[in-house]
């Protein structure tokens, strides 16, 4: 395989700053190695709130949904990825009780298929062997993430088939589905217990005291990919969503090395596959490799 046709990695995503907070690492780490990766952000993210402190002003919110385009910019630099937004409109986390409804025109009230229509021709485009995106539950109950896992099961099957979606771009089977798995009670009780031991406060106490384990994912996790010395690119990319995220706030809390000690790895669950790959697995590309080698 030639070096213009290397490995390729697709996360598909709902907001800007969600592909530096889920799986971010693995990207920087297979960038580093020659993988190409793109990232699709099937949201511009127009209905997030301002989470930085610092920035909670209303010069900032009026320029809300430019500024995310303009970090999502910064972000993608930092991970050295590739970037495209699929065109729709961030939905907004409703809430209240009852829930109000979802806005007129939002992402997650466009039909399933018509909105894996943009997913279809970027996997036919780009021709990804892997896709990355969020389990069946979101992550969390976002809607938007709700219906990026949909939107991206929909995409992963239909790309192949030349019946589905003609116009579209030729067809192209991606090789392998991963759900992310970044937030399970085992990782999050192991950070919780390593900052105990240290004599720290732990950011984690308030979040495990709510903590539903018969929620928890740990048990679907099939593969852990060796990303530790990436972590500070992760963070890096994070911190460039300067809105959505405050720098002194509980995500940073845990030290480096800590993290990179007692969780070296970022999570997923291999939920589709088209090529032999004995589980548990400690890379995405496994079962690939051998068919399309890294240049």
């Amino acid at each position: 395989m030639t070096e213009a046709d290397p490995l390729r990695l697709l996360a598909v995503h709902a907001h800007p700053d969600d592909e530096s907070s889920k799986g971010a690492a693995t990207m920087a780490k297979y960038v580093a190695e020659g993988v190409q990766v793109m990232v699709a952000t099937l949201t511009g993210g127009e209905r997030g709130s301002v989470l930085n402190p610092a920035l909670d002003r209303p010069e900032i919110w009026e320029r809300l949904p430019q500024l995310r385009v303009e970090e999502m910019a910064r972000a993608r630099e930092i991970l050295g990825v590739q970037q495209e937004f699929l065109g729709f409109v961030d939905s907004g986390l409703p809430e209240g009780d009852p829930l109000p409804p979802l806005p007129e025109g939002c992402f997650a009230l466009v039909p399933t298929d018509e909105a894996a229509a943009p997913l279809v021709e970027l996997i036919r485009r780009f021709r990804p062997h892997v896709v990355i995106t969020y389990d069946e539950r979101g992550g969390y109950p976002h809607p938007d993430h709700i219906k990026t896992h949909d939107v991206s099961v929909v995409a992963f099957e239909a790309a192949g088939d030349p019946d589905r979606y003609p116009g579209l771009g030729e067809p192209w089977q991606p090789s392998k589905l991963y759900y992310h798995m970044g937030f399970t009670l085992t990782r999050v009780r192991a950070l919780h217990e390593a900052m105990l031991e240290a004599g720290a406060d732990s950011p984690y106490a308030e979040w495990l005291a709510t903590w539903d384990p018969e929620r928890d994912m740990s048990h679907r996790v099939t593969t852990r990919v060796p990303c530790a010395e990436y972590f500070p690119v992760r963070d890096a990319a994070l911190i460039a969503h300067a809105t959505q995220i405050d720098p002194n706030g509980r995500w940073f809390a845990c030290p480096m090395d800590v993290q990179q000690r007692i969780w070296p790895t970022e999570d997923y669950e291999l939920a589709r596959s088209l090529v032999d790959s004995p589980l548990p697995e400690d890379d995405l590309f496994a079962g690939i490799r051998s068919e399309v080698p890294v240049p």
